[in-house]
């Protein structure tokens, strides 16, 4: 399955490279959910809370109730979720799942107890993990961290406490240089849960080949670019 996403920065929906170059911006944000209406599923991150540097919130519970109301959508929805009680806020915008990532680890560590907390208050099913990798080990903050973890190699003690992970490969986001289909496979491998692949993704080919191992496909910069073929 193809998954749309809109990443919010400054009150625009915005496409990056790396996590750091900004490529797009488009102001109208609820244009660019239009486009996306007939998709199933889609994905709201909030990049400036992801950053610790401000907050779309508002504008991310309108576009997640719309595309629900108006559109018949999915949603996950993330970006700086790093308490219980924000957890439990944006869950309560009526997201099908909401995406936590940072906050998963602490010091350099898995933040179990963190985790224990959150699925006292949410059920797991409606928790993603993401696990965003670059140089082969995950990052956080907003991509601006690196931790000593390889995703493949937390997943399995992860798992009880989500529903499915979101993998992105930071090296390739936002450069449509293709899918690292072998590493996709490498995680698809490591788990039971449903895994969602993200970065470099530019063909509906590659988009296929990841349903073929199992696994969904969140798409940003060749859907903005009008060159996903």
């Amino acid at each position: 399955m193809l998954i749309p996403c809109i990443d919010l920065q400054n009150g625009m929906a915005v496409q990056l490279v790396h996590g750091r170059k900004r490529e797009l911006a488009i102001a109208d944000v609820f244009g660019v959910l239009g486009k996306f209406k007939d998709y199933e599923w889609l994905h709201i991150i909030d990049l400036d809370a992801a950053m610790g540097k401000s907050s779309n919130a508002e504008l991310a519970q309108e576009l997640c109730f719309t595309a629900r109301s108006s559109y018949g959508m999915k949603v996950r929805i993330g970006g700086g979720i790093r308490t219980v009680a924000r957890a439990v806020k944006v869950a309560g915008w009526k997201s099908e799942q909401i995406i936590i990532g940072s906050a998963v680890f602490h010091e350099g560590k898995l933040n179990l107890p963190f985790l224990e907390r959150l699925v006292k208050k949410l059920d797991p099913a409606r928790i993603v993990i993401a696990l965003d990798t670059a140089k082969g080990q995950i990052t956080t903050q907003g991509w601006r961290r690196t931790i000593k973890f390889r995703a493949e190699d937390v997943m399995t003690e992860l798992q009880q406490y989500c529903g499915a992970f979101l993998c992105t490969d930071v090296d390739r986001e936002g450069t449509m240089s293709g899918a690292n289909l072998k590493w996709f496979k490498s995680l698809r491998n490591a788990t039971e849960h449903p895994v969602i692949a993200a970065g470099g993704i530019k063909t509906r080919r590659e988009v296929s080949a990841l349903e073929k191992m199992g696994m969904d496909g969140a798409v940003g910069m060749a859907m903005y670019k009008n060159m996903l073929r």
